[in-house]
């Protein structure tokens, strides 16, 4: 399955391969390499599209109460209630609902270039997303990253997600924060390799019983 929003890049690139390719039919010389190395280019590209907007169905672990990670890729930080998960090229982009809930507030800002895992990248652009659980609000935070300043989302204010439903996507390298609600610990560590909709991130903490009436 490919991801939503990726269907003009692959015709884009694919009807740049096929034009390359017939117009170094029958040509010769410096015309014919020309054009035969751009569609041996464009068919590489072609192919790499395919595999970077790759959509694959996840299953979320645990209970309905366990947040899951909102996208692939390695953690890199985590600080009292957020961690940050940095996706790398190979990495599948489609970002996903770590909890259940009612979308409250969407607020988009256009901005840089800087590396996703670089502590500047707050100038980049960036999706900053409210989820209003049943455990709490969740807030999430889409960065872009260094090759492109495109981030796709999937959701509107007042709609209701499910937990590890797509919510959107960033095109190339990229990053996504996570504010869990009051009550949660991390499920993970810094360093450890995540994926979207699957791997628990942090789970509830349950209440203690201090035998108070």
């Amino acid at each position: 399955m490919l991801a939503k929003g990726s269907f003009s890049w692959i015709a884009g690139m694919l009807l740049f391969t096929i034009l390359t390719g017939y117009i170094s039919k029958d040509r010769s010389g410096l015309v014919f390499v020309t054009f035969f190395i751009l569609s041996i280019i464009g068919s590489l590209l072609t192919l790499f599209f395919f595999i970077f907007f790759r959509d694959p169905e996840r299953s979320p672990r645990g209970d309905e109460d366990d947040a899951v990670s909102p996208a692939d890729g390695r953690v890199i930080s985590i600080k009292d209630r957020t961690i940050c998960i940095f996706m790398n090229i190979h990495d599948v982009h489609v970002n996903r609902a770590p909890l259940a809930g009612m979308v409250t507030r969407i607020d988009y800002k256009p901005g840089g270039y800087i590396p996703a895992f670089n502590k500047d990248s707050d100038v980049n652009e960036r999706n900053h997303v409210v989820i209003n659980t049943d455990s709490g609000i969740l807030e999430l935070t889409q960065i872009a990253g260094v090759l492109t300043r495109r981030i796709v989302s999937y959701i509107s204010m007042g709609s209701h997600v499910k937990r590890g439903e797509r919510i959107g996507m960033i095109r190339f390298g990229s990053r996504v924060d996570v504010i869990v609600p009051d009550g949660y610990e991390f499920a993970v560590r810094v360093n450890d390799m995540v994926k979207a909709g699957e791997t628990i991130i942090a789970k509830k903490t349950p209440y203690l019983n201090t035998g108070i009436t």
